[in-house]
């Protein structure tokens, strides 16, 4: 009996200190499409692409099985232009805890529109970071490394270069290899060359900063300091305002703005009237897409 116990133990340590990153849901939606082979299909590509992002290890970081991001993909085939061939979107959204709380905090949400990718039953998944192999990996490869940065920015600052580094590389890599989404100079400047091109020039740095800010000083310490954290909340925002000085409306503010809003409304609406005064201000500034959510702060 004590020697199953230690095998036991054994197993059970190594998965709890050995586990990949990523806790990802895949869904795979092909209700638009029509075909007798479709339902195999369709099950064969979400198996395969939940244990591409789930069982490769994306970093040398050890990670604890409580301490995965949580993320999901939501992958809509919207068209078949051949029968290994399919174009749809793809919904990206990841979260990370709150320090001494229930509460997750939304950190990317993102609905990318340029997917076209070639797939057979009984593909096997596989990803080079030194080139490109296939639209589908490198898609997926792009926003794991994309997930990984956005989270480790939230915990230390600028943590998450490693990982923007290794999506700007697969973004070079697909460079020629006329798939949509990877070019600078397509129809939109909202795609994934600009994400994580934007993300890596100094004048993007006050989003990454904001992101740490916003997080470790903020969120982080709310569940004990509520007053405090709140106002460390507003001087992180605060570091936003010289990068929508530069580059109003950009693609890389709208990303921040598309996972934050709903939370920022909730946190300060609660606030006392000055400050719910001077963050409806900044944030009407920062994002003024999303003005009719703000002005709720103050019962508009």
């Amino acid at each position: 009996m004590f020697k199953y116990f230690i095998i036991f133990y054994f197993v059970f340590t190594s998965l709890s200190f050995h586990a990949q990153e990523l806790n990802c849901q895949v869904t795979v939606n092909s209700s638009q499409l029509q075909g007798t082979d479709l339902k195999q299909i369709t099950d064969q590509m979400q198996k395969v692409i939940y244990e591409f992002m789930n069982n490769r290890r994306w970093t040398k970081d050890e990670f604890a099985i409580q301490e995965k991001i949580d993320c999901s993909l939501f992958l809509s085939l919207e068209q078949r232009p051949a029968t290994d061939q399919f174009a749809g979107s793809l919904q990206i959204q990841s979260r990370r805890p709150t320090f001494k709380s229930s509460h997750f905090s939304t950190l990317f949400n993102w609905d990318d529109k340029d997917i076209a990718f070639q797939f057979q039953q009984f593909t096997q998944l596989d990803f080079n970071i030194n080139n490109f192999q296939s639209n589908l990996t490198s898609i997926l490869a792009y926003y794991a490394y994309v997930i990984l940065a956005i989270d480790y920015d939230t915990y230390s600052p600028l943590g998450g270069t490693l990982y923007w580094q290794q999506a700007q590389l697969t973004v070079q890599n697909a460079q020629s290899s006329g798939e949509p989404g990877w070019l600078s100079n397509e129809k939109t400047v909202r795609n994934r060359y600009w994400l994580v091109e934007n993300a890596v020039q100094p004048l993007f740095k006050g989003i990454r900063d904001c992101n740490y800010a916003y997080h470790r000083n903020g969120l982080d310490i709310m569940n004990e300091k509520v007053d405090e954290g709140r106002a460390n909340i507003i001087k992180a925002l605060d570091l936003l305002k010289p990068v929508q000085a530069a580059r109003p409306a950009s693609f890389n503010m709208q990303i921040f703005f598309n996972a934050k809003v709903d939370e920022i409304v909730n946190i300060f609406k609660g606030a006392l009237p000055e400050e719910k005064t001077a963050i409806v201000e900044t944030l009407t500034l920062l994002d003024p897409a999303n003005t009719t959510k703000y002005l709720k702060i103050t019962g508009g």
